[in-house]
C-alpha cells in the first residue's frame, strides 16, 4: 500500500493565520444551527465530534489526480463560505473569519495491488481515520478530501468536512462545479457567477425575530412536557451514531408519492405523521413533539439555490393525536401548521425552546433530504461517473430518522448505541414501513386502529405476556355466592 502524507497545508498544519495582515478577507456573523454546532463543540472538544459528514464515493473513468485535487482548489477560491474559520470574541460572541486563501486538505492513497475486497476494508479504515482525526475550528478549510487508486480506472474518493461548514444541498453544487472545473483543466472561470453566503446571513439580519418568538410560542402553547424515548441527561458525553438502514417496496414508495399527489401532501408529510403516529407509541404520549430538519433556502433571496454554505436549520414539530380522527386529517392538519410556520423557520432552534418553553424539547430528529442531485455526466470516452458508497450523517439525537428519496425510499435510523439497542433501531425500520402500509392502504382509518406491532410482536404482548391462565384451587367466587343463596 502507498499512502502519501496528509498535505494539510503549511508544514504547522495550521493553514494561514486568520486574523494576521492580508490573510483575513471578511468578517461574518453565524447563522442558528452554526452557533449549535459551535457551542457543541466547544462543550466537549476532547471526545468524538458527531458533526463531522463524509461522503465516499466511486469515481470511474480515466481520471487525473492532479487536475482533480486542481479542480477542488479552485473550488476554495470561488465559495468563500469553505475558506471559514470559527472563534469566539471577548465578549462570547461567535464570528465566522474568511481567510483570503486556503490549502485544500489533500490525501492521496494507491490501493491498487490489493485485491479488491481488501481495498474496499483498507479504505474503509483510512475513512474512518480521517472521521475521527478531529476539525480545529478555527482554523480554514474544515474539509479534507482523501483519494484512493483501486485500478487505472477507478478511484474512490472520500471527502469529510465539519458540518458547520456547508448542508447537504451544498454536496451536489460542489460535485457538479468541480466536474465542470475538471473538465476546463481547472479553470473555474467558465462557471457561472455565485452569490456568497455572507448574502444569506444579510438576509437572516433582517427578519422578525419578534414575530417568530410569538408564532413558535403559539404553536407549542399548552403542553408542558417535552417528548423523550431516552432518559434525560443534559451531562451525557457525546457519542457517534451508528445506523440501520431499509428500503422500501417500489411498491410502497409508489403508494406514498401516490396519496400524496391525491390530497395536495407532499411525501415528506406522510413519512413525518407516519414518525408521530409511532413516536406516540413509543413515548406513551398523544402530544408528540419531534424535530425536523428545513433546508432553510429563502426562495426570495436571488440565486440561493446555487450557494454554498450551511443553510439547515432544526426546528420542533407538534403533532396532536385524536384516535377518532382519520389518519387523512391528521396529515393535512401536520402540513397546513408547518407551511404556517414557514416564515419562521429561520429562528434557531434555542431561542425557540427558550420562549416556547420545556414542551419544545425533544430528542429525535426526521430528516428526508429532499434537495437537488448531482447532475448526470455527458456519457462517452474519457468521462468519468460517480456512483455514492457510502454517507455519514452528522447527529446528537438519540434517534434520527433519515429519508433518502428514489424509486425506493430509503429509510436510514441513525441511533446512539448507548442509549438505543440495535434491535430496537432495526424494529423502528419495520414498524415505520407497518404504519405507512396501513395509511396507503386506507387514509380514512381512525389513528387509534393503526397498529404498530409486526405479527411475532404481537404475539408475544397478547399470547405469551397474557399466558397467564392456570389451574384455580377451590370452587370460584360465583359458585360460592351460588351455594350460600342455596343455602338461605
Amino acid at each position: 500500500m502507498k499512502t502519501s502524507p496528509p498535505d494539510r497545508g503549511p508544514a504547522s498544519g495550521k493553514g494561514p493565520a486568520p486574523g494576521k495582515g492580508s490573510a483575513l478577507a471578511e468578517v461574518w456573523p453565524l447563522s442558528p444551527l452554526q452557533e449549535g454546532m459551535l457551542f457543541h463543540a466547544d462543550f466537549d472538544a476532547q471526545g468524538p465530534d458527531v458533526y463531522v459528514i463524509q461522503r465516499t464515493l466511486t469515481i470511474d473513468g480515466p481520471l487525473d489526480p492532479t487536475r482533480w485535487r486542481a479542480a477542488w482548489q479552485a473550488l476554495l477560491a470561488r465559495h468563500a463560505a469553505l475558506r471559514a474559520g470559527f472563534h469566539r470574541r471577548r465578549s462570547g460572541e461567535a464570528v465566522q473569519l474568511i481567510t483570503r486563501e486556503a490549502a485544500l486538505p489533500w490525501r492521496e492513497s494507491d490501493l491498487s495491488h490489493l485485491p479488491e475486497a481488501d481495498a474496499l476494508a483498507e479504505t474503509g479504515r483510512l475513512a474512518a481515520e480521517e472521521c475521527a482525526e478531529r476539525f480545529d475550528l478555527g482554523v480554514a478549510p474544515l474539509l479534507r478530501l482523501l483519494l484512493v487508486r483501486l485500478g487505472p480506472d477507478r478511484h474512490i474518493m472520500v471527502l469529510t468536512a465539519h458540518h458547520i461548514l456547508l448542508d447537504g444541498w451544498s454536496m451536489p453544487i460542489l460535485f457538479d462545479e468541480a466536474t465542470a472545473v475538471y473538465a476546463a483543466d481547472g479553470d473555474a472561470s467558465g462557471l457561472p457567477r455565485t452569490r456568497s453566503y455572507r448574502d444569506y446571513l444579510a438576509w437572516l439580519a433582517r427578519q422578525d425575530k419578534d414575530a417568530a418568538r410569538a408564532a413558535w410560542r403559539a404553536e407549542l402553547a399548552g403542553d408542558g412536557e417535552p417528548t423523550l424515548v431516552a432518559p434525560a441527561d443534559p451531562a451525557r458525553a457525546p457519542a457517534l451514531p451508528d445506523q440501520a438502514v431499509a428500503d422500501l417496496p417500489a411498491a410502497l414508495t409508489r403508494a406514498i408519492t401516490d396519496l400524496a399527489r391525491r390530497h395536495g401532501l407532499t411525501a415528506n408529510t406522510v413519512v413525518q405523521g407516519a414518525w408521530a403516529l409511532l413516536l406516540a407509541r413509543l413515548s406513551g404520549r398523544v402530544d408528540v413533539v419531534y424535530g425536523t430538519t428545513v433546508a432553510g433556502r429563502p426562495p426570495e433571496l436571488p440565486g440561493v439555490e446555487s450557494m454554498v454554505g450551511l443553510f439547515i436549520n432544526t426546528v420542533p414539530v407538534r403533532v396532536r393525536l385524536d384516535a377518532q380522527q382519520p389518519v387523512l386529517g391528521l396529515l393535512k392538519d401536520v402540513q397546513a401548521r408547518q407551511s404556517a410556520l414557514l416564515p419562521h423557520q429561520h429562528l434557531g432552534l434555542a431561542e425557540i425552546q427558550k420562549h416556547a418553553g420545556p414542551g419544545a424539547v425533544f430528542d429525535t430528529l426526521v430528516v428526508y433530504e429532499n434537495y437537488p442531485r448531482p447532475a448526470a455526466a455527458p456519457g462517452g470516452p474519457g468521462t468519468l461517473s460517480f456512483t455514492t458508497l457510502a454517507l455519514r450523517q452528522a447527529t446528537h439525537y438519540p434517534l434520527t430518522l433519515g429519508i433518502l428519496p428514489g424509486d425506493r425510499l430509503e429509510v436510514e435510523v441513525s441511533y446512539r448505541p448507548d442509549l438505543i439497542t440495535p434491535e430496537l433501531a432495526r424494529a423502528l425500520t419495520g414498524r415505520l414501513v407497518r404504519v405507512l402500509e396501513q395509511v396507503v392502504a386506507d387514509p380514512s382509518v381512525p389513528v387509534g386502529r393503526i397498529g404498530v406491532l409486526g405479527g411475532e410482536e404481537r404475539r408475544l404482548v397478547v399470547e405469551e405476556w397474557n399466558a397467564t391462565a392456570g389451574e384455580v384451587a377451590g370452587p370460584s367466587v360465583p359458585e360460592l355466592f351460588a351455594r350460600r343463596v342455596a343455602s338461605a
